[in-house]
């Protein structure tokens, strides 16, 4: 039975939580109304979650000829997505189970090289002139995958820690008794069982590929292999240069919709992803 003290700190508990929330849902919301009020309205009256006159305009002028840049984008950003999350995927966890065996040669020092690359990079010059003179790849679909490719310390640290607290190895050596191979373990005993861990790296990758946007300016000049970042940048500067601001917002949801539709789905995995994957492995 709970106490005065325990029912006084969960109603605040709560009470903060749902203010929190309603911090981060009300912009999104008039983000989202304002995408769809007429533009006249709009500059008339400003911002407000009942408009005196709707209109789908914006949605109408992001998906016509005119701005078919934009539609370019939004594709060439799911192509990107989809490439990028699958490769830093098997990268990830084929590295971070090999760090995660204790008999592992070199273990330490491997993982420390890992961890290190958290605390320094070689800044953007460098980068830039070891892409377009060295990987050339300027110009090209590799300029967008190869610089987000190369795998995240954090997300490799996040699943080794998992690999060794969720993934026991009693259930490892059952597996190899019964005559299961490595590659059959891994498929239907480890990652089954790191399902959390690997939803929670999904994400991450997802929102490093669909929100990169420096690496992309930096060496990419082709607007036609722009992603939805840059595209709706220069949808943005066009539109402002115009006084229409509806075409604006239908270009932000664009780009938050997929985010929120992947996060709610896996959200429940998230949170178990994140609090096991913390643990200290």
């Amino acid at each position: 039975m709970k106490t005065r003290e325990d029912k006084i700190y969960s109603f605040f508990g709560h009470l903060i939580m749902t203010i929190l929330t309603l911090l981060a849902i009300i912009p999104i919301l008039l983000m989202f109304i304002s995408s769809l009020t007429d533009n006249a309205t709009l500059l008339q009256n400003g911002y407000s979650f009942l408009p005196e006159k709707w209109s789908t305009y914006a949605y109408e002028w992001v998906f016509t000829s005119s701005s078919s840049m934009v539609i370019k984008a939004y594709g060439m950003s799911f192509i990107l997505t989809a490439t990028g999350v699958v490769c830093s995927l098997a990268l990830t966890t084929c590295l971070a189970y090999g760090l995660s065996k204790k008999g592992l040669p070199g273990r330490n020092v491997l993982t420390f090289l890992v961890f290190f690359t958290m605390l320094f990079n070689g800044g953007l010059v460098p980068t830039y002139i070891n892409y377009t003179t060295v990987f050339h790849v300027k110009d090209t679909f590799f300029g967008l995958l190869v610089p987000s490719l190369m795998m995240s310390a954090f997300n490799v640290l996040l699943m080794k820690s998992y690999f060794v607290t969720g993934v026991p190895d009693e259930i490892l050596e059952a597996a190899y008794i019964d005559g299961s191979g490595y590659s059959r373990t891994m498929l239907q005993v480890i990652f089954p069982m790191a399902k959390p861990s690997i939803i929670t790296v999904i994400l991450f990758n997802f929102l490093s590929f669909w929100n990169e946007y420096i690496i992309i300016k930096t060496l990419v000049t082709d607007k036609n292999q722009w992603t939805l970042p840059a595209g709706l940048l220069n949808l943005m500067q066009a539109q402002q240069s115009a006084a229409e601001y509806g075409p604006m917002y239908a270009g932000l949801v664009l780009v938050m919709l997929p985010v929120l539709i992947l996060y709610i789905c896996v959200q429940k995995n998230l949170t178990k992803g994140m609090t096991v994957g913390g643990l200290k492995g």
